[in-house]
């Protein structure tokens, strides 16, 4: 039996244009390692219209890793090609895979103009048209003269694109459809048809286009040694094309190259409609989820935590289900903002670390903080991944049965010594619930590993335990040290409060290089812990 895998965001928003975050990356492997980080999602890698200041989503060239003098810069936000694909072997070679992140719907930041005929359409219902066919002046031409057809010769121009949102010419902003072109229909139905989300968008019923992109996705998987994909934006683009263009992958490297498509939508039906039109070809995060966790933390205590599960990807397709908390579009100021408040992040990532359901993603800004907004990184963090990975095995049973006070337990398995964990959470006043560990555990002692609760737990014969939680709190219990436990285990469980697993301690990372102050506040918690 696998350890349990765990998936990490590696960036957030407000990084800082310094072009060094592939060094940071590079560096803090050993770290994720540590920390029980079994996959990382890296942000875009390639050239944005903005160059520098580019985030990585407004795609320019996505054959420029940092290579070429592209819109005034060499390297990208991120640093330089050659930096990228280090950062890739390294966290490879701490047996972390890598996940790229792959934006195809859109381009920005063309090289010329062209003049075309367009239809205007309604912004709140794009199968209105309000229009009628004008000639407008569109940013569409891609030439990367600054790559001198390095990699490929291949140039885009108005006849690959759907429509754009920009007269050039008139300096009008609008919804424009490009002559003979139509919408892709399979897409989301959100204002009447989703395809156009920014930029200039790609048409995937070109087949240049289609085979374009192709060429392109095994080019980059080759060139970059990467292990999957984070797929962008998946609700504006034909909902055949990614099927088609992972099978193709797939079959030329003959491995099942996983994939996270976003789909930003709270909607399960909808989701689960796209995962019936993609044949389960990809996963998908789980937004659902995410806004569950939003509105508890929001509720001010009146949020029913029987339903925190309810009609989400991880209670409908667990197998298919990537549980997030938070991302980089969900940050203050961000265009999807839905940030999960401070005292409840404990809550959330007990719920998507400690159960043995769905494939959990851990956010950068969670992990490190977020200098940018004054944010410091989630409480016990660090301890709930070590559960993952050593305590969350076994059996589940769920405890589900009060609006403001649920738990659930895993039995543990024999694979793993002293495995096993009792969890118990409030949104209001605290309380306690009995709760099945096992009868393999009948007279052993848990205690809460988060110690939020000082008094232990003494199992019963038939194998139940009466677990307590503070107001507004969580608890997570494990098997004390010391009972019959297995040295190995013992050896490796780290948590926050018994040893410190921050980079001064695993690798002698310095930790004012990468977190300025940000990481002082972890320096000194530590040293507070460890006194």
């Amino acid at each position: 039996m696998d350890r349990n895998k765990t998936m990490m965001q590696d960036f957030e928003w407000y990084l800082k244009p310094d072009a060094s975050h592939w060094k940071r990356v590079a560096k803090e492997a050993p770290v994720l390692k540590a920390a029980g980080i079994t996959s990382v999602w890296l942000p875009p890698a390639y050239k944005g219209a903005s160059g520098i200041n580019d985030v990585g989503y407004a795609v320019y060239d996505l054959y420029d890793l940092g290579e070429f003098n592209q819109k005034s810069t060499i390297p990208t936000k991120y640093g330089t090609k050659d930096e990228y694909l280090e950062a890739v072997r390294t966290l490879q070679q701490n047996n972390i895979e890598v996940l790229a992140d792959v934006v195809l719907g859109h381009r920005m930041g063309a090289d010329e103009k062209e003049r075309i005929f367009a239809y205007g359409y309604d912004e709140n219902d794009r199968n209105v048209e309000i229009q009628g066919k004008k000639k407008i002046t569109v940013w569409t031409k891609f030439t990367f003269p600054g790559r001198n057809g390095k990699y490929s010769n291949f140039k885009w121009d108005w006849t690959n694109f759907h429509g754009t949102d920009y007269d050039a010419k008139s300096q009008e902003n609008g919804i424009y459809r490009f002559i003979g072109k139509e919408w892709d229909s399979d897409v989301d139905g959100e204002f009447g048809n989703y395809d156009y989300l920014m930029g200039v968008d790609l048409d995937m019923s070109d087949e240049e286009v289609v085979e374009e992109l192709d060429r392109w996705g095994k080019w980059y998987f080759e060139f970059t040694g990467v292990d999957g994909f984070r797929l962008d934006a998946v609700k504006h683009i034909d909902f055949n094309f990614y099927k088609n263009w992972l099978t193709s992958l797939r079959k030329e490297f003959n491995k099942p190259i996983f994939a996270v498509g976003e789909y930003w939508n709270a909607e399960l039906p909808i989701l689960e409609r796209y995962i019936e039109k993609t044949e389960s070809t990809l996963s998908l995060f789980d937004v659902p989820l995410h806004f569950n966790m939003y509105h508890a933390s929001r509720s001010n205590g009146y949020f029913d935590m029987r339903y925190i599960l309810k009609n989400t990807l991880l209670s409908s397709r667990p197998d298919l289900s990537v549980t997030f908390v938070d991302n980089h579009d969900t940050q203050y100021g961000q265009a999807l903002e839905s940030f999960v408040l401070e005292w409840f992040k404990p809550h959330a990532y007990s719920l998507i670390l400690l159960r043995n359901e769905g494939y959990p993603c851990v956010f950068y800004g969670d992990f490190y903080g977020i200098p940018h907004d004054k944010i410091k990184p989630v409480k016990d963090l660090k301890t709930l991944l070590k559960l993952r990975t050593y305590n969350a095995y076994g059996r589940l049973h769920d405890y589900f049965d009060d609006d403001k006070i649920v738990g659930w337990t895993l039995e543990g398995v024999d694979e793993y010594k002293n495995s096993g964990l009792a969890v118990l959470m409030t949104v209001e006043k605290g309380g306690s619930k009995k709760m099945y560990v096992g009868k393999h555990f009948a007279g052993l002692t848990f205690v809460d590993a988060l110690r939020n609760i000082a008094e232990n737990v003494v199992i019963d014969e038939d194998g139940f335990g009466t677990f307590k939680v503070n107001d507004g709190s969580v608890s997570v219990y494990r098997l004390k040290i010391g009972q019959t436990v297995d040295a190995r285990s013992e050896e490796l469980f780290v948590d926050e409060h018994e040893v410190s697993a921050y980079a001064e301690v695993v690798n002698g990372t310095e930790p004012e290089t990468f977190y300025g102050s940000n990481y002082k506040h972890l320096e000194e918690n530590t040293s507070e812990m460890m006194e």
